[in-house]
């Protein structure tokens, strides 16, 4: 038995190894109680945080976000497992089971130190003058707040949209800037629409194909 661990901590691990490597993302707890007989989500949750409280896992509050951290149990994946959003109801939470699509693998590097972060896929094409093409994928870090001229997410109604965000102070507007002659700045209204996050990243499929 791994030192430190109960009979059903350890098969709980080997089996959250076991799925990263198979499918290069972490099991839910949904698919972890399911494999295990564990009838409540909190009865998996209990284990989970027993693993981590004792260096063999890290997690957070958003879904499939377990990471191996103990050295013996490392897959090598120099990746961190993000969820890819589609439509986001207004008023919910951003990353609400509901609105999550998937899970991404991005580059470790990519989102540091960024707890929370999560993937959008570019739908139009009104930001090809910044190298942003439809179906790419952009990794955004959340924050409620940005600068003049930052590209941004920002929640319109339930639909989320990517644009340089300009201010003009003295005529207190907000403007949201595409980079394509095809499409008019929009403006917007703070009861409106919300920023939701900051582009730190952008991935692209070259064979035109769905991540």
């Amino acid at each position: 038995m791994t030192k430190g661990l109960t009979d059903r901590q350890q098969q709980i691990l080997r089996y959250v190894v076991d799925y990263i490597q198979d499918n290069g993302y972490p099991p839910s707890i949904r698919e972890i109680g399911k494999s295990f007989n564990i009838e409540s989500l909190r009865g998996v949750t209990v284990h989970l945080d027993a693993l981590k409280r004792k260096g063999y896992i890290d997690r957070s509050k958003t879904p499939r976000s377990i990471q191996i951290k103990h050295p013996a149990y490392q897959t090598g994946h120099n990746v961190k497992m993000l969820p890819l959003l589609g439509t986001i109801a207004a008023g919910a939470p951003i990353l609400a089971d509901e609105n999550v699509e998937g899970m991404i693998p991005v580059p470790s590097e990519m989102v540091r130190n960024m707890e929370g972060s999560f993937v959008l896929r570019v739908r139009g094409d009104s930001m090809i003058n910044e190298g942003i093409m439809p179906r790419d994928l952009v990794v955004i870090k959340p924050q409620a707040t940005a600068t003049h001229g930052d590209l941004v997410a920002v929640l319109i109604g339930e639909e989320a949209t990517v644009k340089r965000i300009h201010f003009n102070r003295e005529k207190k507007a907000t403007t949201l800037m595409p980079s394509n002659p095809n499409y008019a700045p929009i403006q917007i209204e703070e009861e409106n629409a919300r920023v939701i996050g900051k582009v730190v990243g952008l991935m692209r499929d070259y064979a035109g194909m769905a991540f």
